[in-house]
């Protein structure tokens, strides 16, 4: 299934996306959620009968629809640093031993489509396509063998950074969880319908030029590892939105550097998730 948050008559809700249609979970013979977080929190059982909906539920016809960031407060996202073969040799550097994790904050996520602001106190704002899983059931210290049974899905993420204060702080935080850096999107496809999350192109297409093209077996920690290694101490709820890491190709490493401006367009593509696209504008007026 490809999950979706969707905009219809002023109204969000959950629904399947079919492509020219949108299954409205909301008027399923069966009571189903109306919110991707409150779906996954209510387990496997409610996940069958959404997909059960498909056969009765109301059909909206797509193009009358707005589609959202699938999860739009997630209770966590966390993200992983340098986690290509490719994005580190192109900064020279030695791949970690173990996975680097930082987060990222709500105020980050917008929806498809939506522009990315370009902050006044940044000018080197930068792209990193990046394939995300969202947690489908609480993770604590989960087995490798046993950890994609805890993914409920998958979708695209743009972790946008702004490198001039994620260097010059000395850590990532501030650089990373700026207003409208955290474009999601559009779907979470299931994980029954990606058999195996390294082995997916990934691409970042920038103003018409691709500018990131790579593959998820690329990873230094694949996605079960991942999973598996957060949740030896930190709890992942469903909901949560755990993002891979990006690969080679980022504006700052390239020669010269190439920094995003407005009137830009980004597209994150990924193999069998879908793609998701933002333009970028400058900042917006204060308050």
């Amino acid at each position: 299934m490809k999950l979706v948050t969707f905009e219809h008559k002023r109204w969000a809700r959950a629904g399947i996306w079919l492509g020219d249609e949108i299954v409205d979970l909301s008027t399923a013979n069966h009571p189903v959620p109306v919110q991707i977080s409150w779906l996954l929190q209510a387990g496997d059982e409610m996940m069958a009968s959404a997909k059960r909906a498909i056969e009765s539920a109301e059909r909206i016809p797509a193009s009358e629809c707005r589609l959202l960031a699938p999860l739009r407060d997630p209770g966590k996202i966390i993200c992983i640093g340098q986690n290509y073969m490719d994005h580190c040799r192109e900064q020279n550097v030695e791949p970690p031993a173990f996975p680097i994790l930082f987060a990222k904050y709500n105020n980050t996520i917008i929806h498809p489509g939506d522009p990315i602001r370009l902050p006044t106190i940044s000018t080197q704002v930068d792209y990193e396509a990046e394939l995300a899983f969202v947690v489908g059931r609480r993770a604590s210290r989960v087995a490798e063998s046993d950890a994609l049974d805890y993914i409920a899905g998958y979708t695209c993420l743009n972790d946008v950074s702004a490198r001039d204060l994620q260097f010059g702080d000395k850590q990532w935080t501030r650089g990373k969880s700026l207003d409208t850096f955290c474009p999601t999107g559009p779907f979470i496809v299931t994980r029954d319908e990606i058999p195996d999350p390294q082995a997916l192109a990934i691409r970042c297409i920038v103003s018409g030029e691709t500018l990131q093209d790579s593959n998820t077996s690329n990873m230094i920690f694949g996605c079960a590892y991942l999973l598996s290694y957060i949740s030896q101490g930190i709890t992942l709820e469903p909901g949560d939105l755990v993002s891979t890491g990006t690969p080679n190709g980022v504006g700052v490493f390239r020669k010269p550097p190439r920094f995003l401006h407005a009137g830009d367009t980004v597209t994150i593509s990924i193999e069998g998730v879908g793609e998701l696209t933002n333009p970028v504008a400058a900042a917006s007026a204060a308050g």
